[in-house]
């Protein structure tokens, strides 16, 4: 069995609607997969369908913007009910938050001379529940200002870059107990790709395993062998399920494709039999 528990569609920042990414998913060969957009589950009940005419079991998850210590946290959270009045309006302010900077980051790009609007974003994130950084990256893409997202990012985007704004995000601890107490179970997104290993220290992991969580993203491009074997120790010192998955954009991440890390077989039946 082949599980690949963290993938975006275009719902946020994927380029595959829901219901290609489940047919995309069956053609790579995979047995179950993870629908994870940020912030938001607008994606499940079209790709719920496809996954069954697929031939593929569909995992509904959300990939949560959290923060630590000042750091951007991203905590993955599946079988939740989003509807869960407290972490519906949770969710409801992170995706305001990235509303209400678009407009600074446009700004921001004006003042360098780039030639971009609100609504040429707006347009390019068409099915998304909000819109953000990836898609004005897109934009540029478009525009020729950059060739890919990553070098948009690099120059424009990031937490230093000139169009980089601070927006809303739920405090990691807190959004541990918000995932639990909407009967979901937490596991922490690529912990240490990026500023997060910073933050996420074996001592804080295993704090928030004594506070909820259930299981750690180990396998990730963005960890290196020596992380992943880090990694995969802490999460059994703390009796932590251990998760592998491609963190699949479609055309928006390349070289992330699906399957490329998967979760093996055990670790998701002890993931959800938690």
């Amino acid at each position: 069995m082949r599980v690949d528990l963290h993938t975006h569609s275009d719902r946020s920042d994927g380029t595959d609607s829901p219901g290609e990414l489940m047919h995309k998913a069956a053609a790579a060969g995979l047995d179950v997969i993870a629908l994870t957009d940020h912030d938001a589950a607008t994606g499940w009940d079209e790709a719920a369908d496809a996954a069954l005419d697929a031939g593929v079991r569909l995992v509904r998850g959300i990939e949560i913007s959290t923060c630590f210590d000042g750091t951007s946290v991203h905590l993955l959270g599946y079988g939740l009910d989003p509807e869960e009045p407290v972490l519906r309006a949770e969710l409801s302010a992170v995706l305001r938050g990235r509303f209400e900077r678009l407009p600074r980051m446009v700004e921001a790009l004006q003042s360098m001379g780039i030639d971009i609007t609100v609504a040429d974003v707006e347009e390019r994130s068409d099915n998304a529940a909000a819109t953000g950084r990836p898609h004005v990256a897109d934009v540029l893409v478009d525009k020729g200002v950059v060739a890919t997202r990553d070098e948009a990012f690099e120059r424009y985007l990031m937490p230093g870059r000139p169009a980089h704004f601070q927006r809303y995000a739920v405090e990691l601890f807190y959004a541990v107990e918000l995932v639990v107490n909407a009967g979901g179970v937490a596991v922490l997104a690529h912990p240490w790709a990026g500023g997060s290993r910073h933050v996420l220290t074996p001592d804080v992991i295993g704090r928030l395993a004594s506070a909820g969580l259930t299981g750690v993203e180990v396998d990730h491009n963005g960890h290196d062998d020596a992380a992943r074997d880090r990694l995969r120790a802490i999460a059994r010192a703390h009796d932590l399920v251990v998760t592998g998955s491609s963190d699949y954009h479609g055309q928006g991440k390349v070289g992330f494709d699906l399957g490329c890390n998967t979760t093996e077989p055990r670790e998701y039946e002890k993931l959800f039999a938690r």
